[in-house]
């Protein structure tokens, strides 16, 4: 039995309601201009993800990598979501 599909597609599931969170907290604490951060891990990851040789770990590593690249842009898009009153704003 191949338990790989379930695997990832659990690990999918997982990364991204991580970043989902990572995205509402980073943007609450730090606004927009965590941007980099997601961009540095998102292609840390996929570097790592082209060059290792196991197979599940560069899945795990593509999922991660995809994940991070989307959290950038869900960043402004919860940052419009703020202004429109959807989530709370952090005051200064």
């Amino acid at each position: 039995m191949n338990l790989a599909g379930l695997c990832a597609g659990a690990t999918m599931i997982i990364l991204t309601g991580l970043g989902h969170v990572l995205v509402i907290k980073g943007e609450y604490h730090f606004g927009v201009k965590l941007w980099p951060v997601f961009l540095v891990f998102g292609l840390g990851c996929l570097y790592v993800s082209v060059i290792v040789n196991n197979v599940y770990i560069s899945v795990v590593l593509g999922i991660a990598s995809a994940t991070f690249l989307w959290c950038i842009l869900e960043l402004f898009h919860q940052k419009e979501r703020v202004r429109k009153g959807y989530f709370p704003k952090k005051i200064k």
